[in-house]
């Protein structure tokens, strides 16, 4: 392998792992900020015991999350020094943003809430979990402007051979953004309700503390219908500026080589053969593509045998496909998983209101499970829309072969690989075991914020 494959791999697998992290803590906040306002509200101390005991596992989420962060940031000048000299100057000023203040926001009000119970008032400590709420939502802004950038770069200016930003405000309406930061929010919300439901669901099957985690599993599957449903609706949304901002990754995630006619199928299963550039085998549904990309039963979708000979005459020769099959499965594991994601709010939802929850143990047993398909739909939706970018890093503007550092030998890349993927792994397997620790100590023996009957490092 040479140094350009090594160096996507690294930054690939170290992205989707920290990417686990970071839709919980933007997800789980929230859902932790509401049962402090009910504790406020009701006096309930229950509400309390609870927002403390999904604190713990917030904490150690979030902890990860920014141990994980940093080395993205890294990577820019390990690996990637020619990217980063080419568009620093535009990719880096949302970067700084995000730290100078959206993540000093969150970690600073953090601190002020996990120290503060019965030392403030309890709406002025109330209001410090909210405002880490809005820290985290304003991290991801942040960042997801960065990313729009690259998909789609606007507010710049070609200048002493480099991009420069000549309008920051531009970055901050580029149209990829908004429909790229609510779906990803939306996407966090489902992330920590469902993590809430299928952990709540857990005790409740056996029965454990059922007063304190029976109102938690109502709160996580209520959230976690709304948010899956809003997220399938913006997720349409950015599907259908994908038509007009980038084609080619919309036509590679249908497996669509060929413009259509003016009722486009949808493909639900393909043998896709890149080589010879068709499908050998495939199963549509007519019409249901024009209606994702147009809102209506009549629309051609380009193929990706036109947009090839498009973009040779507009970038110049070279292959401009992405890699087809990765587009194209990613992208139907994703709607899968978020389908299954609706359903079994939905079910939860009904079996509420009907109050057969409780009876209903297939179901909760299932729940518990369920906790990993918005890991699923996260993850692989991340692939699809950074692989479905290919050959770009940053669309139209610099290749991915261009911006990789051109002094990093490819045998340097593969030792920090294998490094980096050790101790992310051990940081996994401890991360599991605190999390099983306290879900099975429970509300009432695992502690307080404050640190007392966390496991001693030497007994990990």
């Amino acid at each position: 392998m040479d140094s350009v494959i090594l160096a996507r791999w690294q930054f690939g697998i170290t992205t989707v792992y920290h990417f686990l992290f970071v839709p919980l803590t933007i997800g789980l906040v929230f859902l932790i900020a509401v049962l402090n306002t009910l504790y406020v509200v009701k006096k309930d101390d229950n509400y309390k015991k609870m927002a403390q005991f999904w604190g713990k596992l917030f904490l150690l989420n979030f902890a990860v999350g920014v141990v994980t962060g940093i080395m993205q940031e890294f990577q820019f000048g390990m690996n990637w020094s020619d990217y980063s000299r080419y568009v620093g100057a535009v990719f880096g000023g949302p970067l700084a943003v995000e730290a100078l203040v959206s993540f000093f926001l969150e970690s600073t009000f953090l601190g002020v809430w996990i120290f503060g119970w019965d030392r403030l008032n309890k709406k002025v400590h109330l209001a410090a979990i909210w405002l880490v709420a809005v820290g985290t939502t304003l991290s991801a802004l942040w960042i997801l402007t960065a990313n729009s950038f690259m998909q789609e770069p606007v507010g710049y200016a070609i200048q002493n051979g480099r991009a420069e930003m000549i309008d920051f405000f531009a970055l901050l309406a580029n149209p990829q953004l908004w429909v790229e930061f609510p779906h990803v929010i939306f996407g966090a919300l489902a992330t920590g309700s469902f993590f809430m439901a299928g952990i709540s669901a857990y005790k409740l099957v056996r029965k454990r503390e059922v007063e304190m985690f029976k109102p938690t599993f109502q709160l996580g599957i209520i959230v976690a219908l709304i948010s899956s449903v809003l997220t399938a609706v913006v997720g349409h949304s950015q599907a259908q500026h994908l038509i007009e901002a980038q084609p080619m990754k919309m036509a590679a995630s249908e497996g669509l080589w060929n413009t259509t006619g003016e009722k486009a199928p949808f493909t639900l299963f393909a043998i896709i053969d890149p080589a010879s550039k068709e499908n050998k085998a495939e199963v549509q549904v007519p019409g249901v593509l024009s209606i994702l990309a147009y809102n209506k039963l009549h629309g051609s979708v380009k193929g990706m045998n036109e947009l090839q000979k498009e973009y040779e005459a507009l970038y110049g020769p070279g292959n401009y496909i992405p890699p087809v099959r990765t587009t194209f499965w990613s992208f139907r594991l994703m709607v899968g998983a978020g389908t299954l994601m609706i359903l079994a709010g939905l079910y939860g939802a009904v079996a509420i209101v009907r109050n057969r929850l409780m009876n209903n143990t297939l179901y909760l047993k299932l729940m518990v499970w369920a906790i990993a398909l918005p890991y699923i739909a996260n993850s692989t939706g991340w692939i699809m829309t950074e692989v479905g970018r290919q050959p770009w890093v940053v669309f139209g503007l610099q290749k991915t072969t261009d911006g990789v550092s051109p002094t990093v030998s490819a045998g340097m890349v593969l030792t920090s690989l294998i490094g980096f993927t050790v101790v992310y792994g051990l940081i996994a397997a401890a991360l599991v075991y605190l999390f099983v620790h306290f879900v099975k100590k429970g509300v009432e023996g695992g502690g307080d914020l404050h640190g007392h009957a966390v496991p001693h490092p030497t007994k990990l």
